[in-house]
């Protein structure tokens, strides 16, 4: 039983790495099951899966433009996207 809980129940910091990892690649059908049911008990780590996509987003978003803007500029405009969520 207590391998079963050791597998299925990830620690935030183990969180927060798959939600970090998600971004970049596909998770496995493992790991996507273990996030999913950290977040449904875990407010932190769901917030900060939003905050994380919201940063990953506007950074992508910012490159793929190509366009000059300074990193005060971009704190500012991410700042605002998060507040707004």
């Amino acid at each position: 039983m207590k391998k079963l809980i050791h597998i299925l129940f990830l620690s935030c910091l183990k969180a927060t790495e798959l939600i970090e990892k998600k971004l970049h690649v596909q998770l496995s059908f493992k790991e996507k099951l273990q996030l999913k049911l950290h977040k449904s008990m875990c407010s932190a780590c769901r917030l900060y899966d939003k905050q994380s996509y919201i940063i990953h987003k506007k950074l992508s978003d910012h490159y793929i433009q190509n366009s000059p803007i300074n990193s005060e500029e971009l704190k500012k405009m991410i700042k605002k996207k998060l507040a707004e969520h």
